[in-house]
């Protein structure tokens, strides 16, 4: 990188032609000293050693530089705020830089360990405060990724082994979207520089494919190809890798010969761990510590404090708690941010007249999962809900290899009992097993999209343990899910809500997802508005989500006109929850709260 070329430049020329300066650089074109070089303008010639990358561990070979210093300014103190501080930030990275790897304002260094891993590091930022000039440190997590099979990553990705089955449709798409754009290499061509970008996965496994690369006419599949050729053996009913290079537009290759490299690329799919907040502290402490003694400080007469700056904060009182007259306590004051439903009832309590339930779990026995089932039917109606103890159709297990089929093969089962009787299915209850893969999201999205039901899921190490509390909170969820009301708030109930209690009051909130690094080119950003539909208290949201153009962080939907010839028709999700509040309240709302993330 040009910071190592720096680098090594005030290591050969520091004490002869620089003139003795440690000069600080900002990794781009500005070169900040304390006291003047002995030249105005002047050239070098850098050459960087072997050496190895510090997160992947890659070779490097010699490379050589030419490096031109040019007088730009000369400070004198009359300086503007913001150039002040790109210096000053500057000065205190050098610090770090030979050790660290630098993503955006954050060090990171490598930890041993293959495959998958977080590397721990940390942000730092000089910034003007009420206190004077601070310096802004935290700890920070970034997921990277050593050279690792792909076979390796997607075994992650579904949370299970690779052996030779099949993929059914949601994990296709789900592996599909997480690697699509990846760049990955193939391990058994001469050229290993080459790179293939990952554009999809093939809907059949190696051995049902015909191979691209056959010249021959043959017809050979994937599977035979590979033999032939590498005398490599694939799994014959694993999906292969689409790919696509410069020379051939599509290409198959099987995943246990591709290997990803690129750090940056998947990132995204790791999530990061949480430290206590006394080891965060010391943590900070120990990072802070060097300051005073980097060469680059002392060299421009900076100085830092050793302790933490401390800072007043303040905690807002909690609101009270209105529940059902019904129960023994009708009030009540939250403690620390929590609460239980012990002698409590729900405000309002919403109905279940008609449920099933079908268990995904194979470690959980029939018995277990209609007995997990009578319990949480028994909570619901304890804590206020009326719930028909009864389900449609006995407790069904079933294998989550091909839940759309199977969900929409029992839906229609539920339907033809409950249709005649001019009913729905009110709740569908789902025991998933505790290393469900995409097993959750694959269930959600054919409930709320396809079938239209509510669904609750539970995992099967909960199921067997049945403990009240997660009864309790599988039944404050189920309640809100189907039109109940939890809890309010007492002020709201009393009229004495600021800004809200006095008029009818709609509280909008809103805010733009973008799309990550590997999901494609085409994916769009994600608009979601949520709003209150009811007064006055404020506790029932209603959300709606658009499409929009890529990384735009303004939201496009919220209003928009239509001419359609014979005038203008207005529109978008404000007009939408509007209707729906005016609707759900018989109000229209006089005032409009809007938070944007």
């Amino acid at each position: 990188s040009a910071g190592d070329v720096m680098i090594q430049l005030a290591k050969l020329y520091g004490q002869s032609r620089l003139g003795g300066r440690l000069p600080a650089y900002d990794g781009k074109k500005s070169l900040y000293t304390s006291r003047p070089f002995p030249f105005t303008c002047e050239a070098f010639k850098v050459t960087l050693p072997d050496q190895e990358n510090i997160l992947c561990g890659l070779p490097r070979g010699k490379r050589h530089f030419r490096v031109q210093i040019t007088l730009d300014k000369v400070l004198f103190g009359r300086i503007d705020s913001e150039e002040f501080y790109q210096a000053f930030n500057t000065i205190l990275r050098e610090l770090f830089l030979g050790r660290y790897c630098l993503v955006g304002r954050s060090f990171y260094k490598s930890q041993p360990g293959e495959g998958l891993k977080n590397c721990c590091g940390f942000y730092q930022r000089i910034q003007n405060t009420q206190m004077g000039i601070s310096l802004n440190i935290d700890i920070s997590c970034k997921p990277f990724i050593n050279p690792l099979p792909v076979i390796n990553l997607v075994a992650l990705l579904l949370n299970r082994d690779i052996s030779d089955d099949p993929f059914d449709f949601c994990e296709r798409l789900k592996v599909s979207k997480d690697l699509c754009d990846v760049e990955v290499n193939f391990t058994l061509e001469k050229n290993a520089d080459k790179k293939y970008r990952i554009t999809g996965l093939t809907s059949q496994g190696s051995s049902q494919l015909p191979c691209p690369c056959d010249d021959s006419g043959t017809g050979k599949t994937v599977v035979e190809y590979f033999k032939e050729t590498y005398r490599r053996t694939i799994r014959s009913r694993v999906p292969c890798l689409k790919v696509r290079d410069q020379e051939k537009p599509t290409t198959y290759l099987p995943m246990e010969v591709c290997e990803i490299s690129d750090a940056k690329q998947i990132s995204y799919l790791l999530s990061v761990a949480c430290q206590h907040p006394m080891d965060h502290e010391k943590t900070i402490l120990q990072t802070v510590n060097p300051y005073n003694e980097d060469p680059h400080a002392k060299e421009f007469g900076i100085t830092f404090e050793n302790k933490l700056t401390i800072v007043k904060g303040r905690v807002l009182p909690p609101p009270v708690l209105k529940f059902n007259d019904q129960g023994k306590v009708k009030e009540f004051l939250p403690k620390v941010g929590k609460w239980n439903m012990r002698l409590k009832q729900m405000v309002k309590g919403g109905e279940v007249n008609t449920w099933a339930c079908i268990n995904f779990a194979s470690d959980i026995t029939h018995a277990a999962a209609v007995a997990f089932c009578d319990e949480l039917a028994v909570m619901c109606v304890i804590s206020g809900m009326n719930f028909k103890g009864d389900p449609v159709l006995p407790l069904v297990n079933a294998k989550p290899n091909h839940v759309r089929p199977f969900l929409k093969k029992h839906y229609q089962r539920f339907m033809e009992i409950l249709r005649p009787l001019h009913k729905e299915l009110d709740l569908l209850i789902v025991i998933l097993p505790d290393k469900n893969g995409t097993l959750y999201g694959d269930i959600k999205r054919i409930c709320e999209t396809d079938l239209g039901l509510v669904s609750q899921c539970c995992l099967a190490k909960h199921v067997l343990k049945m403990k009240p509390q997660y009864l309790t909170n599988i039944a404050l969820k189920i309640n809100m899910k189907v039109g109940g009301r939890n809890t309010v708030l007492l002020d709201a109930v009393v009229g004495n809500l600021p800004r809200v209690s006095n008029t009818p009051t709609i509280i909008f909130g809103a805010d733009v997802s973008h799309p990550h690094h590997g999901e494609g080119r085409s994916s769009p950003s994600i608009a979601a508005v949520v709003a209150s539909q009811d007064w006055p208290e404020v506790t029932n949201y209603a959300g709606l989500v658009r499409p929009q153009a890529r990384h735009e962080e303004i939201i496009q939907g919220l209003f928009n006109e239509n001419d359609c010839g014979s005038g203008c028709i207005s529109g978008g999700m404000i007009k939408e929850h509007l209707i729906s509040f005016m609707r759900s309240t018989g109000h229209i709302p006089r005032r409009i709260i809007f938070y944007r993330c």
